[in-house]
């Protein structure tokens, strides 16, 4: 009873029907994600692919020199993974824990043959699939054509949407790696959010205290990828 009431609290697990979702529970396992834990390395075969509950797991892109940046930020309403059933297992991001927490874990193998089934399980997984990718596109997208502050704002919106408060722990470095720019222009940036009321920052905590003022402030991608995420993840939508 307990591990499915912990089912519902992913979105994609929790919108499985229940046969489907009695089947897949025997093969789900609990475990504790620990910040900057990483879930897979580009090239590397994956073993498992983890539904997060409380967790926060970024996808970052990598170069050669070690350099990375996120395109994808992965929380309840996801999985990491999504090369198992995808491809050949082995993903192209790495996955990077940015927020410590729970997660649902199961054998990549399991999971694709679950995919494989071509049930309730192989839609949902697709159409996850297709969000992720909008995510990508447009993350692509913001980094071109808005201005920092206007990326900083999206950044923390998508976060926070993935986690249950308003605090993030988060050094402003970190933060710089993630977007790809220099720690002093998010200093800058994140300074100007304080003074205008929308967030406070200390030592490494971030807490959002206007999230309405963030939402009139950023540019219109952090809206498109909430409403891609809530057009094809509805309900409505799924057989």
């Amino acid at each position: 009873m307990q591990k499915r009431h912990e089912c519902r609290q992913n979105t994609l697990l929790g919108l499985l029907p229940e046969e489907e979702l009695n089947r897949l529970l025997p093969n789900l396992e609990e475990v504790t994600l620990t910040p900057r834990q990483s879930l897979c390395e580009p090239g590397q075969l994956m073993e498992y692919a983890y539904f997060p509950l409380d967790a926060i797991v970024s996808l970052l892109g990598m170069i050669n020199n070690g350099s990375s940046t996120e395109t994808a930020v992965v929380g309840n309403t996801g999985v990491v993974g999504v090369s198992l059933f995808m491809s050949d297992e082995s993903p192209t991001s790495r996955a990077l824990v940015q927020r410590g927490g729970q997660a649902l874990r199961i054998k990549g193998h399991l999971l694709k043959e679950e995919f494989f089934r071509a049930g309730p399980m192989q839609q949902l997984l697709l159409r996850y699939t297709q969000a992720l990718l909008a995510q990508v596109a447009q993350t692509a997208i913001c980094n071109r054509h808005h201005n920092l502050d206007q990326q900083l704002c999206r950044w923390l919106l998508l976060h926070i949407g993935r986690w249950p408060n308003n605090e993030l722990a988060m050094t402003q470095e970190l933060i710089a790696n993630m977007l790809g720019v220099r720690r002093e222009g998010i200093t800058e940036t994140a300074c100007k959010l304080q003074k205008a009321g929308l967030i406070s920052y200390y030592r490494g905590h971030i807490k959002i205290i206007d999230r309405q003022g963030l939402e009139e402030r950023v540019c219109e991608c952090y809206a498109m990828v909430e409403e891609t995420y809530d057009r094809l993840l509805n309900p409505r939508q799924l057989i």
